[in-house]
């Protein structure tokens, strides 16, 4: 059986530690973010998300385009929204959700472009 080897020293690197340690945000950033990467491990929401990048949309669009229930869509809309993921405007008595910002529209694409890397 092999075994996985063991460190059995303090620090063998101490330099790279201390230049490593200094570029790590605090703890409640790492919490936040993975919180914000939660919200992208639902395939709903990732699909909200990509169609909203290609152009604003209303609740009933989306909830057809995607084919669940405008309470879905409205559902998860809030989730995101909550998130600054997404924003809307509106317009008389129709509500249009777009993404928040073009951050959201690069960590998509990128996300898409590593599962497409062979």
């Amino acid at each position: 059986m092999d075994r996985q080897p063991v460190c059995d020293c303090e620090v063998i690197h101490s330099d790279v530690v201390e230049n490593v340690g200094s570029q790590l945000c605090e703890k409640d950033e790492y919490i936040e973010l993975a919180s914000l990467f939660k919200l992208f491990g639902d395939g709903t929401r990732l699909r909200l998300l990509h169609a909203l990048e290609h152009h604003e949309m209303c609740v009933c669009d989306l909830a057809v385009l995607l084919g669940i229930t405008k309470s879905a869509v409205s559902h998860q809309l809030k989730a995101l929204r909550l998130a600054n993921l997404v924003k809307f405007r509106r317009e008389a008595q129709t509500v249009y959700y777009s993404l928040a910002d073009d951050h959201v529209k690069t960590i998509i694409d990128i996300g898409f472009e590593h599962l497409r890397e062979k």
